[in-house]
C-alpha cells in the first residue's frame, strides 16, 4: 500500500494523492495543509515544538530572576503595583442597589438654576423643618435669616444660593425620596394621629432621614398603592384635580350587583352636585359579581366607598391596585420600595395617566 507522507494511509485518512516535492499534486488535488516549522534547543538538534507566548515569558525569564523566582511589578515611580486596576488602585466595587444613599443622591441630582426663585415657606419645607404653614409661623415669630437678615414678611422669596437659618441654625435643602407603600388595613394615612393610631409613617420611619409624608389619602381599611414623597411640587401634580391622574381599585360588596345597578353605574353617579362616570368598570372574576374593578379619574374623598353607597351598596374590601402607573408588583402587603429612576422621571414628565 503506498502511503500519503502527508495525509496517512489511505485505510484511515481516505485516498489522498501524492505531492511533489514542489508542493504540487501529481494528480491535480489540492495542496497540504501548511504546517508550521518546529524550532530546535540549538544545543542537540532535536525537534519540539514552538512554545506558546506565556511560556515563552516563563521559559526565556521575561518576568523572572536569575534564581527562577518571579520579580515583583512595580510603577515607574518605584512602588509595587498591586493585583488591582490599572491605575494602582483598588477595584472599583459596583453599587447594585439602586435605592441606597449615595446612589439615591447621585441619581437625583439635576441642575438648578441658581438664579430662579422660591418663596421662603418653601423652601423650609422642601428642606424637612416644617409644613409650609409652619414655616409662616416661624417667618412671622422672626425665627428666620436670610444672608444674616431676620426676615418677618409673608411671601419673601429667596435664591438657592442665600443662606438661610432657622434658629441660627443652617438650612440644608434635602434630597428628593420616593417611597412606594402597600398599605395594609387598620392604618391611617396621615403624618400624626391623635388618637394614637398606626399611620403609614410608622410603617417607613426607618426608610430614610428625610421628612416624608403621604401623597393623597386612603381610608384607614383601604389597602393598595400609596406614594410617599418630599417633592412637594409632584405631590401638587398628583393630586390636583386637573391633572386627573388614573386610579385603578378593586372592590368587594356585601352582595351580588344587580344589572340594573351596574348599568347606572357605568352610567355616572352624582356625587356633590358633581357627576363621576368611572373610565372603565368590570367584574373582576368570572360568574362572580361581587367583585368589581374600576377605574377612575376622580379625587374625592371615598369616591368609590361613596359611589356603591349611592346606588345602595356597601363596600366591604377596597384595594387600590394602581396610581398614576404605579402598581403594588412585588411588593407584599405593608411592605415598600424606592421608586426606580426612571418611574421618577415618568412622573415628573407628567407620562404616566
Amino acid at each position: 500500500m503506498e502511503h500519503n507522507t502527508i495525509g496517512g494511509d489511505e485505510s484511515s485518512r481516505g485516498r489522498r494523492p501524492a505531492f511533489n516535492p514542489d508542493g504540487k499534486s501529481r494528480e491535480g488535488g489540492r495542496r497540504p495543509r501548511f504546517i508550521k516549522p518546529q524550532s530546535t534547543d540549538g544545543v542537540s538538534g532535536e525537534h519540539r515544538p514552538r512554545p506558546r507566548f506565556n511560556t515563552y515569558r516563563q521559559e526565556f525569564g521575561a518576568n523572572r530572576q536569575q534564581d527562577g523566582e518571579r520579580r515583583p511589578r512595580f510603577r515607574t515611580d518605584g512602588s509595587e503595583q498591586r493585583p488591582y486596576n490599572r491605575e494602582g488602585g483598588q477595584r472599583k466595587r459596583y453599587n447594585n442597589n439602586p435605592y441606597s444613599q449615595r446612589s439615591t443622591q447621585n441619581i437625583h441630582k439635576r441642575y438648578e438654576d441658581p438664579n430662579k426663585e422660591i418663596r421662603l415657606n418653601k423652601f423650609l419645607a422642601n428642606a424637612g423643618i416644617c409644613s409650609r404653614r409652619e414655616a409662616d409661623d416661624f417667618i412671622q415669630a422672626g425665627v428666620i435669616t436670610v444672608n444674616g437678615e431676620v426676615v418677618s414678611a409673608l411671601g419673601t422669596k429667596v435664591k438657592p444660593t442665600d443662606e438661610v437659618k432657622f434658629h441660627d441654625q443652617p438650612v440644608r435643602r434635602e434630597r428628593k425620596v420616593y417611597i412606594l407603600l402597600n398599605k395594609p388595613k387598620n392604618c391611617v394615612t396621615t403624618t400624626d394621629d391623635p388618637q394614637e393610631r398606626k399611620t403609614v409613617i410608622d410603617i417607613v420611619k426607618n426608610a430614610c432621614s428625610e421628612r416624608i409624608y403621604p401623597v393623597g389619602r386612603l381610608d384607614r381599611n383601604t389597602t393598595g398603592v400609596l406614594l410617599l414623597t418630599n417633592d412637594g411640587d409632584l405631590a401638587a401634580k398628583l393630586t390636583h384635580p386637573k391633572f386627573g391622574k388614573k386610579k385603578v381599585y378593586a372592590a368587594t360588596l356585601d352582595r351580588d350587583l344587580a344589572e340594573e345597578d351596574f348599568a347606572e353605574l357605568q352610567s355616572g353617579v352624582i356625587l356633590d352636585g358633581e357627576k363621576i362616570v368611572p373610565d372603565a368598570i368590570a367584574f373582576t372574576k368570572e360568574d362572580d359579581r361581587r367583585h368589581i374593578g374600576l377605574e377612575i379619574h376622580s379625587g374625592q374623598n371615598r369616591v368609590v366607598r361613596r359611589m356603591f353607597e349611592k346606588i345602595g351598596y356597601k363596600v366591604m374590601q377596597l384595594d387600590r391596585v394602581s396610581f398614576a402607573g404605579l402598581t403594588k408588583k412585588n411588593v407584599a402587603r405593608g411592605k415598600y420600595r424606592f421608586l426606580t429612576p426612571k418611574e421618577v422621571s415618568m412622573l415628573q414628565m407628567g407620562a404616566f395617566e
